[in-house]
């Protein structure tokens, strides 16, 4: 079974909206505004672009990241040829781009399980703050890699959804504080 890794940079109250592209939110790229630069504190995302055997998203980042991280093959070198996931019930074989190797659509919830049971190591779900609210409430995810952010952003896309639902325990496996304020929060859930 693979393993589902949500990835986030959050702020201290849980908003994940554009934390560093112009979407017209109007906090948008709060995670390099008024904070310090650390290179260290981003080491966890070099070490996922290592480990991942693939990638997963839904439509909107998709859309979003489709155009720009397939020419950004310095920065991400190993998400250029692994597979890819879009989960998406709208969009079509032909709105993918061919220049970002294999992408395959799955179109629900379901699929996504299937793939889980699938050989393969882990994938990394990126952006996609629907997505993994979704993927969560359905208890699909087994790994958060969370970044949090010294802000309070208020109103903004969330990682997670207000759903009534059982209580889901998690154990943090790894964690880190850097001088600028970031903390590395690393947790596999319990099953």
């Amino acid at each position: 079974m693979r393993t589902l890794i949500a990835t986030a940079f959050v702020s201290l109250d849980g908003v994940v909206d554009s934390p560093g592209e112009d979407t017209g939110y109007r906090n948008a790229g709060w995670t390099f505004k008024d904070i310090a630069f650390d290179e260290s504190a981003y080491e966890l995302k070099g070490r996922e672009q290592e480990q991942a055997a693939a990638m997963m998203m839904g439509r909107v980042s998709y859309e979003a990241f489709s155009p720009v991280w397939p020419t950004m093959t310095e920065d991400f070198p190993l998400y250029l040829t692994m597979p890819k996931y879009v989960v998406s019930t709208t969009l079509q074989e032909s709105d993918l781009v061919s220049n970002w190797g294999d992408i395959t659509i799955l179109r629900t919830l379901d699929d996504v399980a299937a793939l889980k049971e699938t050989e393969g190591g882990p994938i990394i779900v990126h952006g996609s703050a629907t997505l993994n609210r979704n993927l969560s409430d359905a208890g699909l995810i087994d790994r958060y890699h969370l970044l949090v952010f010294p802000v309070l952003l208020g109103a903004g896309k969330r990682l997670f959804s207000d759903t009534d639902k059982d209580k889901q325990k998690l154990t943090l496996v790894e964690s880190q504080s850097y001088p600028n304020g970031i903390q590395k929060l690393v947790y596999d859930t319990n099953r």
